[in-house]
């Protein structure tokens, strides 16, 4: 995104908000798994640009279109601006933060499989470093032609040159004939040098990478390195314009997302049929439904719409490398819907209301107020910065404090279920009816531990999981979290359904009923500036 699209969302009125970030929604769902990404006035060393899961024959390709670098003269041999391109290994932390702030990564031998792609500036050519055992790794200079008709990816034609003596810039033809095949360049006494194209003072070059190799596949991470900014106070800004694209035999999905599109169609299926399934008991049971119950069904109906518009959306990334901008659209409307109404749900059961109340205190007012604008900020922002590219300059930073605050929001609504315990706890003690409020006791208490074991499945132990496994099995995080959230929802219509048996539905009956609520509302506080609801000749509340 450019630099004034993204400092638009902090001005103007809550409608011209609304607009500026439809129209986020609208550019960003663009780009897909093919990533265009312009930085300028930027000046942090290090940008990590993206990070990709690839199968044997999938393809990497990088245009950098322009990069202008305001440096200064400098006596340092080797070049301190270029791009590194990493294999992650399994059960490692995909960050930089663990590195030393002021160590420049061009500069670093390792024994890990990783690419330099140094940017001689003077020489005007590209060396490229590799290190490790990386043998099927093929690099070569340009572009990959166009995707034939059939599927799989072309077989590039790579040539290798190595290095002059004289320091000049050494070009890479492809040959027409018979294709040659590169050796692998193991240490530095071999390199591949690119040219570096030169233009009113700015630089370009293309380069394409092969997997060529079950050894070679695994999870890479390219980043753009410009060291000479390592010095606090001494940066130069620099104006950098890229092209990013990266295919499997399969298409453009990486190897952890290739599975999404079936998981997320067939977990949309589940939802549909336990909506289907609830509306079907509520039918059955109307007696004892409440409003509620009608909003639990909203949101599984809305939950299998998000996930189906999910699915459609990785299908047509796989196919053409972006989705359809309108049913991207369709999937974040739904997603935020769905993440408001799983939030007001959860906290109106854990608050008892419809149930063993029928108004909200002023404290589970001030829950609602906080937590609702809170989880739809959340998802608004999480939403768009999925949409942008991950290098731009604050992508990690809001992406971690909007974790932080779906956490916030998450242990905000455990508040209502603790203060419906506490009364509960002090209702059995002041009325006739103890063994039904010790049963909603032991139900409450219950839903509880349900919602705590939900939240740390969904945002914890999902993650972990995440960082475990091996790059082609991570997609096992959206398992977990969706297979959690189906099973969260399954037991709470459990719990909570509308039977007479029910212990939750149990409500006290006419003539207990007015000692009842004036106990419990007088020992908590809640009675003032509330006035009592009118009742059916049966005890349930007028809908």
């Amino acid at each position: 995104m450019a630099v004034s699209e993204r400092r638009g969302l902090a001005r103007g009125s809550p409608a011209e908000l609304g607009q500026q970030l439809v129209l986020l929604l609208l550019l960003g769902c663009c780009c897909g798994r093919i990533h265009r990404l312009v930085l300028t006035g930027e000046k942090r060393p290090n940008i990590q640009l993206n990070s990709f899961g690839f199968y044997t024959n999938g393809s990497l390709e990088v245009d950098l279109s322009l990069l202008r670098l305001g440096l200064q003269e400098t006596k340092e041999k080797t070049p301190l601006v270029g791009f590194s391109l990493t294999r992650i290994r399994s059960g490692s932390v995909r960050s930089s933060s663990t590195q030393d702030p002021n160590d420049c990564p061009l500069q670093k031998n390792s024994s890990n499989p990783l690419v330099l792609f140094l940017i001689n500036t003077k020489d005007l050519q590209v060396q490229v470093r590799k290190y490790g055992e990386q043998k099927k790794l093929f690099i070569s200079p340009g572009l990959l032609p166009e995707m034939p008709s059939e599927p799989g990816l072309p077989k590039p034609e790579h040539t290798v040159t190595p290095k002059k003596d004289s320091g000049t810039t050494a070009a890479l033809d492809k040959t027409k004939s018979k294709p040659a095949v590169p050796q692998g360049l193991i240490g530095k006494d071999r390199e591949l040098v690119l040219g570096l194209g030169h233009n009113n003072n700015s630089y370009n070059f293309s380069f394409h990478v092969v997997i060529g190799s079950r050894a070679e596949e695994g999870q890479y991470s390219l980043s753009f390195h410009n060291c000479y900014n390592l010095m606090r106070g001494q940066e130069q800004p620099f104006d950098i314009t890229v092209m990013i694209r990266e295919k499997n035999p399969e298409g453009f999905l990486s190897a952890s997302e290739i599975p999404l599109f079936k998981l997320y169609m067939v977990m949309s299926a589940c939802f549909l049929a336990a909506g289907v399934f609830w509306v079907s008991v509520l039918c059955k049971n109307t007696y004892n439904v409440f409003k509620i119950h009608w909003l639990m069904a909203a949101l599984a109906f809305t939950k299998s719409i998000s996930l189906l518009f999910h699915s459609i959306n990785y299908y047509f990334i796989n196919s053409q490398g972006h989705p359809i901008e309108g049913l991207a659209v369709m999937h974040y409307i739904t997603h935020l819907l769905k993440g408001a109404l799983l939030f007001i749900t959860i906290a109106l059961i854990g608050s008892g209301w419809a149930f063993v109340k029928y108004v909200l205190s002023d404290k589970e007012k001030n829950i609602f107020g906080i937590v609702i604008p809170l989880q739809v900020l959340a998802n608004v922002a999480y939403i768009v910065i999925e949409s942008r590219e991950e290098g731009a300059s604050d992508y990690g930073i809001w992406k971690e404090i909007l974790f932080l605050v779906d956490l916030i929001c998450c242990g905000a609504i455990l508040f209502p279920v603790v203060w419906s315990i506490r009364h509960l706890q002090d209702a059995s003690g002041t009325d006739g009816k103890v063994a039904v409020n010790l049963a909603k006791l032991k139900l409450f208490r219950h839903y509880y531990v349900m919602v705590i074991c939900y939240v740390y499945f969904t945002r914890i132990i999902a993650i972990l999981l995440q960082v475990a496994v091996p790059f082609q099995w991570q997609w096992l995080y959206q398992l977990l979290v969706e297979g959690s959230t189906l099973a969260f929802f399954v037991l709470t219509g459990y719990k909570f359904q509308p039977a007479g048996d029910n212990p939750y539905l149990q409500l006290p009956q006419e003539d207990e009923e007015d000692v009842q609520m004036e106990q419990v509302m007088t020992d908590s506080g809640f009675r003032e500036g509330l006035s009592k609801v009118n009742k059916t000749a049966s005890g349930r509340e007028l809908l």
